[in-house]
């Protein structure tokens, strides 16, 4: 019984055209992934240059020093030692905002 409905499941089986590939992939280009930060938490991107903040998954705390794409900080306190310094990090990242400048 088996074997037959694994040859159904082959027969019926269709190929895709190009056209809809190139359909496909307009449509997910166009609907892409927002995400939206945790409660309590905002993105990086959205903090004034200057203002201090902590990343929401840990006890890593920064400065941040400008955003555009990604966001330039430097990091004063983290899990390891040698995280800390300038650092580029992405601008999606959600963190608590410590003190507002």
């Amino acid at each position: 019984m088996a074997n037959k409905e694994k040859n159904q499941e082959l027969i019926t089986r269709q190929s895709v055209t190009p056209a809809q590939i190139k359909r496909l992939a307009k449509k997910a280009l166009k609907n892409s992934f927002k995400s939206a930060p945790s409660k309590g938490c905002i993105h990086l991107k959205d903090l004034s240059v200057g203002s201090l903040f902590q990343i929401e998954s840990g006890p890593t705390r920064g400065i941040l020093i400008s955003c555009e794409h990604d966001a330039h900080v430097i990091i004063t306190k983290s899990y390891e030692g040698d995280e800390l310094g300038k650092k580029y990090i992405s601008a999606q990242t959600s963190v608590k905002e410590i003190n507002k400048v």
